[in-house]
């Protein structure tokens, strides 16, 4: 696994770096992987095609899932048209944090 963390505490919960793959065969968070930069993101895969905010959709729908948290307490804040995004989730920095080192692997 990469150094750093994909996430950064906010006071509002944290900001989370991801690298989405749309169109494949599975929607999976497949873990930590390092940009060539340098920076961390967390690889997911989902299988939702990049149309009409269709991808950004399951990205949030399988993040929630994953973290055991309301769809709605998750948001896109930057990246709609990229692989590259940053999603915000609003909640206990802490508490998310632990789940998402959890599903990091």
């Amino acid at each position: 696994m990469p150094e750093g963390r994909p996430w950064t505490a906010r006071k509002d919960g944290l900001a989370l770096a991801v690298r989405l793959t749309p169109k494949s065969s599975r929607d999976e968070i497949v873990g930590v992987e390092a940009l060539a930069d340098g920076r961390a993101v967390l690889k997911v895969r989902v299988r939702a095609l990049p149309e009409a905010g269709a991808a950004n959709e399951a990205l949030i729908r399988l993040l929630a899932k994953s973290l055991g948290v309301a769809p709605s307490s998750l948001h896109l804040e930057s990246g709609g048209s990229s692989r590259l995004k940053s999603v915000h989730l609003a909640g206990d920095a802490a508490a998310l944090a632990t789940k998402l080192a959890g599903l990091a692997r």
